[in-house]
Order: C-alpha cells, then structure tokens, then sequence
C-alpha cells in the first residue's frame, strides 16, 4: 500500500471536522468560524462560507446531497443547502461538539456539552434531549434506527431516533478515558452492526448494538482525534496526537501509514467509493492523498494464492473453481506458491505452509516453519526446502529454518525471477536482469549460468516443458523466442505484456497486449482472440489471465493451431494439440483428415474420442488386410472415400486399382445406377436395362418407392414409375414424366392425365390431353371438374362437342336449382326432351307456390319449345302445335289469374277496377270447360262481383253472387260475399250500357255473361284483347284467300301502309307475323321496324302506351320476358 499525494492546502485556522459530498465532487473544512468549500479533484476553494459568530467544531452532509449541517462554539446549528446558502438556524444552551445525519430519514443530530437534540424538515421544533455528561462524538446506524453518542465520562449510550436509551456501555477507563470518536461499520454485508470506538485511553475498541464487545481492545500508543471507516467498511482510518494517520483493516490490524503531518491530525475521512483520503490537521493543513494498494501474489501451474482485505490470503485452485482463505492477523506483504509449499512475508516473520495430502486438488494448509525475523526484499521466491529472498541486485537463499546458506551477486537490477522446477533442494530459477541478461541458477550452485544476453531489459520470462526454448517479453513490448542451445533467435511477436509456454505441449506459447491474447504455434502465423489482463499460465487448452485483481481460467479451444498443423499434413502434432482442448468437431475433422492421409493410429484415436463405431470398423479392416498381405494404399483410400460419401472419388481410385467391379457394387448398393450404367461402359445395354429393373423391383418390394420410380424411369418402364407416382401422390413427379414423355407415347401420358383427375390436378391433366391432342377427354375433364369457361370455349371451337358440354351443364345445373339457366342449356344442347321436362317440372312448382305469373311465362316457354319442334320434326308437327295452342291458352289464363290472384291475397290492388272487372271476365268465359290447376273459381267470382258492383255491372254482379253460393267459400270471403249478397239486391236489376263490349266485325252489342265465352254471339268472331287492361281491341282476324301466298299479303299489306298514315285517321295499326299493335298516334312519322314496341314480343296484343309503360316498368316484356336490349327473333 502506497500514499500519493494529490493535493494540499493550508488554512489560517485548526480544522477540527470535514465532511464529502455524497457524489464526492466537494469538500467542506471547518476552519474558525468559516466552512471551507474545496473541489476535489484539484484542491480549488469554491468558497468560504460565513454564518457562526465562533469556532465551527463540526459539520455533516445528508445522505442525499441536498443539504449539510454545521456546528459552532456559537451554540447554533446552520443547515445550508447544496447550492451553499444557509436555510435554517437553531441553538443549544452550549456550544456544539458534534453534528450526524440520519441516512435514511435524514433527521439530524446535534450534539452539545450538556444536552443533544433531533430535528427533521417536517418537525416545527428541536426536540432536546438532557446529557449527563458532554457529548463529544455521535454515529448512526446503517438502517437509521439507532445512534451511538459517546460521551466524555467514558460512557457510549445508543438511542433510537426518538432518542431513547436503549443501551449503555460502561467502558473501564470511565472517566479517564474519554470517548474522542465513534463510527459504525457501513459495509451491509456483516451480520451485526459493528460500533469502532477510540478513546483517549489509548485505546481502539470494537462493540456490537447490543453492547457486547467484538474482540479484545487494541493498544494505539497515541490520543486518537477521528475514527472513520472506508464506504465498503473493509478498513478504518484513524488519526490524532501521533501526527499522522494509520490505516487498520476492520477488525483493527494496523496496516501502515498515510502522510505524516506536522501537527495533531483532528480530522480525516476517505471519499466516497474511493481510495482517495483528506487529512485536517491543527495547524491547518489539508492533505489529499490517493492510496494505492499493489496486488501481491503468487501462481505455480493451476494454483494461484493472493492477498485479500491486506491481511488474508486466498489459494484459488483454477481447475477445480475452489479456494481457501488463510487469515494471518497480520499485514501481507509478500506471497510465494510452489507446488505444495506456500510463503506468507508478513511484517516481522515469514510464515511456510504445506498441503495435508499429495493430492493435486487438496485445498487443505498448514504450517510447515515460521521464520521470525523482519526481511525486506522486492521478490519471494519459495522452493521444496527453501526460500528466495530477492533484494535489488542481491539474491539470498535460505532454509526454512532461517538459515542464509547461499548468496548471489547480480551485475543489475533483478526484473523477474521464476522457479523453473528441479529435484527438491536442487531447484532452478530463471532470473531476468534489467540490463537484459537471463541466467539460470540452482539453490544448491553458487554459481550463475548465463543463458543469454540480449540488448532490452527483461520485463517476463518463461521456459518451454522441454527446457529447449525460452520465450522473453523486454521493455519494448516484443516477445522474443530463443533456442536455449544455440542462442539463436528463432521468432520475435510485437504487443505483448506477459507471455507463457504451455505446460503439455513443448511446440504452444501464448501472450497478451493490447486486448489480445495471442496463441502461437511451432512457427505458424499468430491466432488473436479479444483478452483483457495479463497471461500468467497456459495449462493444456486452459490460459490463466490476472486482469485487475481477479485471476481467471480462460478455456481456448485450440482448433486454429490444429488446423495450422493439418494444413501440413503434420497429423501426430495436430493431435498433440487436439488433446489439449478442442471441439467434436474439430475431433472428427482431425480424424477424417488423417484417416484421408492413410495415418490410421492418429485416425483411430481420434475416432475413438468421437466415439464413432462406423469408422473405427473401417480402420480395423483396413488394418486386418494390410496384415494379411495387401498393400494398395489406393484401393485402402478408395474404401475410405467411399465411406465419407465422396463416391465418384472412390468410383476413380477403384478404377484406377483395377477394381471396377467394387465401383459398380458400391453404385448398386447405393442405388446410383447412372454411374452404374457408365461404368458398365460399352456393355450390353440389355443387361444394363435388367440390371436397372431388376433394382427398381427389388427398391419397390423393400418399400423405397422413390428409388423404385427414378429406377424405372432408367430403365425406361415409365408406365411402373407413374403407377408407383400415382398411387403415391407425387404429382411433381408425375408432372415431371409427362413433361419429359414424348406426345406419341399415348398410354403412359393418358396414365398420367388420370392420376392427375384421381389427385385433383386438374391444370396438368389438361396439359396432358393437350399434348397428346386428346380433345374429347379435355372437354370430359372440362365438364367433371365444372370448369364451364374452358368446356365452353372448346365447344365453340369443335360444334362436335357441343352435346359433350351443354347437356352435363344443363343437369349440373338443375342439380343446383338453376332451372331456366338448365332449361336454356338442354334446348342449346338439342335436348328438346329435356328442355321440355324441366320446364314443366318448374311449371308445376310454379302452380304449386302460387307463383302464377311465373307459370304462365314457363307456359309460354313450353309453347315456343313446341314450336321449335314442329319446325324442327315434320313428324311432329301436328302434336307439336296442338300442344303449342293449349300452353299458349294455359299461359294466358295464369297470365290473367296472377291480377286476380294478387287482388284477392293483397291489401292494395296496382289494377284499375274496369281492369280488374275485364280480367275476370275474361277469366271467367275462358274456364267455361274446365278450370286448370291452382286457378279458383271463387276468386275469380268474388272479383267480379265486387268490381260489377262498382261499376254499375248490377245484373253481372248478382248473378256472381248466386254462383259463389253454389261453391265451397273461404272464411276469410264468407262475411264479405254473404253482406254483397244482400246488398246487391237493392240496386237495379241491370248493368250499364258503357260496360257492354261491341264486336268491331257486326257492331252487335254482347252480353257482358256470355255463354259463347270470348266471341261475338253473333258472327261467331273470337275478340281481340289488349293483354294488359283486357280491353276489346279495335282489331278483326280476316283469311287470305285462295291464290294469295303470306308473301304476297305482306307486301300488300306494305303497300296499304300510306293510307294508314292519314291525319284522320287516329289508329295506326302494325301487323308483324306474330303480333298486332294498336297504335292511337298523333304523328305522321315513319315507324321503323326496329322499334321494340313494334317488335316481335309474343302472340298477345297492347296498346302501345300501356306497352311502353309496362316495358319501362320491368325492363322487358310483360308477357314473354324478352328484355328490350335483345334483338328480335
């Protein structure tokens, strides 16, 4: 431990207190009747506070650094803030001895001769506590629950912080030994809390809280002023009449001195978590000194002794991790390890251990020899029965008895000195000079040998295991490596501090510098890996590094050396190396390479630490052949590259042994029956195709269908290989065949298309049909897999498959409810039959659902479908039409029965009741035969009856009403038509005359019930009404006559159509081949054919307003459906 002063300053005055900052970063001095503040880094005064009237005795900082506290001869307390301004000032009856904050609850303490009081920021007042005696010293406890006030009868009482005793130590001097200063121990991790106590007994005491004391007392030989401990707790300083202040370990060992001074020393304290301690002495001198404690230790191979807390010893074994603490009492000064001897220096004697047992991972020390008697020297050195002294230029050797037996004379400064090892007594050093000389000396010779001499001065020294080399790192921070036998300098290495041999391998050093260790072997480049500290040991793959005062075992694998050795094919001193510590697979790597270079005992061993059975199986029938005679160092390599998979390798050196035969096995057994068929070479390639099937057989019977497929393929047989494919699922491989097929070969690529279909590939089956010009199976896959785009596409392109795609089409979508949509496609397809069926079938729901609007267009359907036939199938025509006019009629009369319908079910009517009065009507004289399915009689009736009866029809409606008496009513109309029944008799028994219709052929007046149904009771003519107000249209059906062909009788009818365009004449009638139009127009403009309300819509008649209003209600047709936006028909 050394004390270097940093810096000094002198006050006018004593400086009897002084108090750090927490962070350390100032200094306050009671000097007079000022504070001192000092920055202290560089000893700067910031500033002299001003405030006490007398003498400041004392002065303490808070826990936190937000205030501190002084007091005064005055009798005040200040308490000044950090930014050093005075805040708040109280006073005691007497001058204060001694001021203590709280550190946790920051309440402080003042101490006066007769009384001591407590004060916090929260509290108003002091609260002021009686002494019996004057308080010269106070300290509190860690946790802030108690504080120790030592009193000047000699007495230490520790209160809680209400100030309440709690316990009081008597000591034995009483009243002559004053207590000067107390201070507990900071350091948390003692159990007890631990009170140091100096009196001016001349006495340093040591006590627990419960006032027992620890220990016995020490005997100081001065009156000590201060006490105070360092942060951790681990020593104490202590100051006073000796002028001077000594450092002690925490249990109060002296350790040494820190500046002498001039005067008494009142004060000191260390800086807070450092090592730098300020002295106040009485003649105002302020010392700042920065403690340096040096690390004294020793190391031999995996052994490593230290000094810990100056007065311990720790022997750290760093293999095993263990360690041993041996407690000297006594300042350490020096340390020596070797083997199993251990030198302790302490200040007055040398104390020699030895383990208990030979064992190398005993830990256990006991005394051997105690030499008393106080040496000083630079370097201990301990052997097997002696001990170096090392003292500047001089070494001594002496016995453990004490004895001086020999004694060298050194031409320089001894830099290093090692034990180098020897027969015990008989030991070698290794010496390095300052003046770059390196000798060699043995304990029992008094006579020096000269290894060699270099022109640096030597810094580290270290010898190889074989005593051949020896490696120096000089004051230039060179590592040099000489050949002890020729003095010949073989390497030198820049950047290193320290450097060391490894103890298991004679051809391995390792050094550090710079943050690097440094690993070098035989003479190959340097490998660097990040370090910091010191190489002080390298032990197999284990390096010992000292990096500030801890040593560690740093575990390098040694892989790069290995593989530097391997680069050369140097295989025996690349596993030298991997024995000292590297990786599995560095093991296996080693192994493969040696057993590539036919080295088989290196191969073996390193298979062996592998543990690979496989290998070491090759190597032992290597070895059995080669004793039986063979010598082909080719075929043994062959075999080995064979082994690690490096098979056209082997396939090579078979060949070039004269072994195509194992080749051809060695592909055979590994089912590379490529390389099979080339080394077969201009063979038959009939026997190379049955070789091939032959193993794709054997593959697929032992379950290796992969195998079995790429075998095949070899050999050709694709149609196995796409079987084995398919029923595998491997469309990628299947693709991958069809692909590579040739289109003509047709039945593996239909083979292919079908698993394709089986495994839902449908993309690639189409593929395949494409490419072999199979269209008909695409249109099947097309319709299977319902891709309608593509079925539809091709039938476009190929009519001959059009039945192949519509008819598939209609039924999946009948299967899907999409009726009309399948209706449409049979009658596409030509499957008039079908067509007919579904629309009947959704006729028949139509009925059923009441759905009677939708009937009557299905009907209509069903109609133009029987005209599509009669003009398709002369056959048929006949039936076909009289089919055509029974729908025709079946989709009028749901047509009309839809408004009847939905007057009778719904709470509104869209109809106008001449509407609704011609619809019945009609309805009625239409049903005059028999009544289709879903069509009720009593609706129709009760329509009639109520609309006859609004609008003057009184005759009609009575004679509705008589007829609902004969029919079955609902409940719902039995109220209704049973209160019209009675009604309608107090009304005339007639109807009006505007009602009645008129036939436009004889101009004879009708009966509004007629029994003829919808004809003119006289000419028989059948009326014409408008389909949608059913009013009787100003149209006459007339007959060509015989001679006169349809052609002719249109353009007859052309050639009238100027008259028609008169301005007199109101009506313009058009006449299509399948409807008639009634037109009222008030404009002579030409009608162009194209217009839709003139178009071919269906076989029934409008007025064109009333055609144009429903048109532009439904965007189409109201009877037949026919979007305005279609072309005619």
């Amino acid at each position: 431990m050394r004390a270097v002063l940093t810096w000094r300053d002198k006050a006018e005055q004593c400086i009897y207190d002084l108090a750090f900052k927490p962070d350390g970063t100032q200094l306050i001095l009671a000097a007079g009747n000022r504070l001192l503040v000092y920055d202290t880094s560089d000893g700067t005064l910031i500033q002299p506070l001003k405030g006490h009237k007398d003498t400041v005795y004392c002065v303490a900082y808070a826990k936190d650094g937000k205030r501190f506290a002084s007091g005064s001869a005055d009798k005040s307390v200040i308490i000044w803030t950090a930014k050093l301004e005075g805040i708040l000032k109280y006073t005691h009856n007497d001058s204060i001895q001694c001021v203590s904050y709280n550190p946790v609850t920051h309440q402080l303490a003042s101490c006066s001769s007769n009384d001591f009081g407590l004060w916090s920021p929260e509290q108003k007042s002091v609260s002021k506590h009686k002494s019996n005696s004057k308080i010269t010293c106070c300290s509190w406890t860690n946790d802030g629950q108690y504080i120790a006030l030592g009193m000047f009868n000699g007495i230490i009482s520790i209160r809680n912080k209400n100030g309440e005793e709690k316990v009081k130590i008597e000591r034995p001097g009483g009243a002559l030994s004053p207590i000067w200063s107390i201070c507990w121990n900071p350091s948390r991790d003692e159990h007890n809390d631990i009170l140091a106590v100096a009196d001016w007994g001349q006495k340093l005491s040591f006590y627990q809280l419960s006032g027992k004391q620890v220990g016995k007392d020490r005997l100081l030989n001065f009156d000590p002023c201060c006490i105070s401990y360092f942060t951790k707790g681990e020593y104490i300083l202590l100051g006073g009449s000796d002028k001077q202040v000594s450092l002690f370990t925490k249990d109060g060992v002296r350790l040494g001195t820190i500046g002498d001074q001039n005067s008494w020393v009142w004060t000191c304290k260390v800086k807070p978590d450092s090592n730098y301690v300020v002295i106040g002495c009485q003649d105002g001198t302020i010392s700042f000194y920065q403690l340096i404690f040096s690390t004294v230790h020793g190391l031999y191979k995996d052994r490593y002794a230290y000094r810990d807390s100056m007065t311990d010893v720790i022997v750290q074994h760093l293999i095993t991790e263990q360690k041993v603490r041996i407690k000297c009492k006594e300042l350490v000064k020096k340390i020596a390890i070797y083997k199993n001897r251990l030198a302790i220096q302490l200040p007055e004697r040398i104390l020699i251990y030895e383990l208990y047992s030979d064992d190398s991972s005993d830990m256990h020390y006991r005394v051997k020899e105690k030499i008393v008697k106080k040496f000083e020297c630079n370097l201990l050195v301990v052997c097997s029965d002696h001990i170096i002294l090392c003292q500047e230029k001089r070494l001594q050797c002496l016995s453990f008895g004490g004895v001086k037996e020999r004694e060298w004379q050194m031409e320089s400064l001894i830099r290093y000195i090692k034990v180098i090892g020897g027969p015990p007594g008989r030991e070698g050093l290794l010496v390095g000079l300052k003046n770059g000389q390196i000798l060699k000396i043995f304990v029992d010779n008094l006579f020096a040998i000269v290894l060699l001499k270099q022109a640096t001065a030597v810094r580290c020294l270290d010898m190889s295991a074989s005593r051949n080399k020896l490696a120096v790192v000089d004051e230039n921070d060179t590592c040099l490596v000489y050949d002890i036998h020729t003095k010949e300098l073989l390497f030198q290495e820049p950047n290193a501090n320290s450097v060391a041999w490894n103890t298991q391998c004679e051809d391995m050093l390792c050094f550090s510098g710079g943050g690097y260790l440094n690993i070098k072997a035989s003479n190959f480049p340097v490998h660097q890996q990040k370090l910091q500290g010191f190489v002080v040991g390298y032990n197999g793959s284990k390096i010992f590094c000292l990096h500030v005062f801890s040593m560690s075992a740093v575990e390098v694998p040694q892989s790069a050396p290995m593989y530097q050795y391997l680069d050369r094919k140097m295989y025996k001193e690349a596993y030298q190396i991997a024995c000292l510590g590297v990786t599995d697979a560095d093991w296996r790597e080693l192994a493969m390479e040696a057993l590539e270079g036919l080295e088989f005992e290196t191969a073996k061993k390193s298979f062996t630490r592998v543990q690979d059975l496989r290998y070491l199986e090759l190597i032992n029938s290597i070895e059995e052949r080669k004793k039986r005679g063979e010598t082909n160092n080719e075929l043994f390599l062959a075999d080995v590259f064979a082994y690690q998979g490096k098979f056209h390798e082997a396939a090579k050196l078979y060949k070039r042994s004269g072994h195509e035969n194992l080749a051809l096995d060695m592909y055979t057994d590994l089912r590379m029956f490529e390389y099979a068929k080339d080394f077969l070479g201009s063979g038959d390639p009939k026997e190379t195709k049955m070789l091939i099937t032959k193993q794709a057989d054997w593959a697929r019977n032992i379950n290796e269908p992969k195998a079995a497929v790429e075998m095949y393929l070899s050999a050709g047989e694709h149609i196995k290989a796409i079987e084995i494919s398919g029923d595998h699922g491997w469309v990628d491989m299947l693709i991958d065949i069809a692909r590579k097929l040739d289109k003509a070969e047709r039945v593996p690529l239909l083979l292919c298309a079908q698993y394709f279909k089986k495994l839902d590939n449908p993309g690639y089956a189409a593929e395949t049909y494409l490419k072999i010009g199979d269209l008909k199976s695409l249109v099947q896959l097309h319709v299977e897999t319902q891709r309608w785009d593509e079925a539809f596409a091709l039938g476009e392109k190929h009519p001959e498959f059009k039945d192949d795609v519509y008819v598939p089409y209609a039924q999946w979508l009948a299967e899907n409810d999409r009726f009309e949509e399948a209706q449409k496609a049979f009658h596409k397809a030509g499957r008039q039959g079908e067509a007919v069926r579904v629309l009947e079938q959704l006729t028949h729901n139509a009925v059923v659902e009441s759905r009677f609007n939708d009937a009557a267009y299905y009907y209509w359907m069903l109609s133009m479908q029987c005209l599509d036939i009669a003009q398709a199938d002369q056959s048929q025509k006949e039936e076909m039409l009289v089919k055509f006019h029974h729908f025709q009629h079946l989709a009028e009369l749901y047509h009309v029965y839809h408004s009847i319908q939905r007057y009778t079910e719904e709470p509104f009517s869209f109809h106008l009741p001449e509407t609704l009065f011609n619809i019945s009507r009609f309805l009625l004289h239409s049903l005059s035969k028999e009544t289709p399915l879903g069509i009720s009689k009593v609706n129709t009736l009760f329509t009639l009856a109520k609309q006859s009866k609004a609008l003057g029809a009184y005759k009609l409606a009575r004679h509705a009403y008589d007829k609902l008496q004969g029919l079955q009513i609902p409940a719902r109309f039995q109220k209704s038509i049973e209160l019209g029944s009675l009604t309608i008799r107090s009304k005339p028994f007639h109807d009006s005359e505007e009602l009645v219709p008129l036939c436009y052929r004889c101009s004879t007046n009708n009966p509004l019930l007629n029994n003829l149904g919808n004809v003119c009771i006289n000419c028989r003519q059948p009326f014409v009404f408008s389909a949608s107000s059913y009013e009787v249209l100003h149209l006459v059906e007339f007959y060509l006559e015989e001679g006169i062909t349809d052609e002719e009788a249109v353009a007859l009818i052309d050639l009238e159509a100027p008259r028609l365009i008169k301005k007199e004449r109101k009506w313009q009638e058009i006449t299509n081949s399948n409807s008639q139009t009634l037109r009222l127009d008030e404009t002579v403009e030409h009608i162009e054919e194209d217009d839709p309300f003139t178009a071919k819509l269906s076989f029934e008649m409008f007025h064109s307003e009333d055609y144009e209003l429903l048109v532009l209600q439904h965007n189409c047709c109201p009877y037949c459906r026919r979007r305005i936006d279609e072309p005619n028909q």
